[in-house]
């Protein structure tokens, strides 16, 4: 079963790193991070980083694992 991110973020063109902590996607830390190795697009705005929602779903379906593809071992 996919995902449908679309229908799970909110509408909204832009959000700035704070809005999407508080829709508890990311972290604000986790998504410094994911900006400084360019794996997130980012528009800055006076002093702000924003990520555009077509960007944050696209890095959301590209980094989603199907649970039944992982491989689970009991730690023994």
């Amino acid at each position: 079963m996919k995902t449908n991110y679309d229908e799970l973020i909110q509408k909204g063109v832009i959000f700035n790193l704070k809005e999407i902590e508080e829709m508890n996607i990311i972290k604000i830390d986790m998504a410094k991070k994911l900006i400084s190795k360019n794996e997130i697009e980012v528009v800055k705005i006076g002093n702000k980083l924003h990520i555009s929602r077509s960007e944050l779903i696209r890095y959301l379906e590209a980094n989603t694992i199907v649970a039944y593809n992982l491989d689970f071992r009991p730690c023994i």
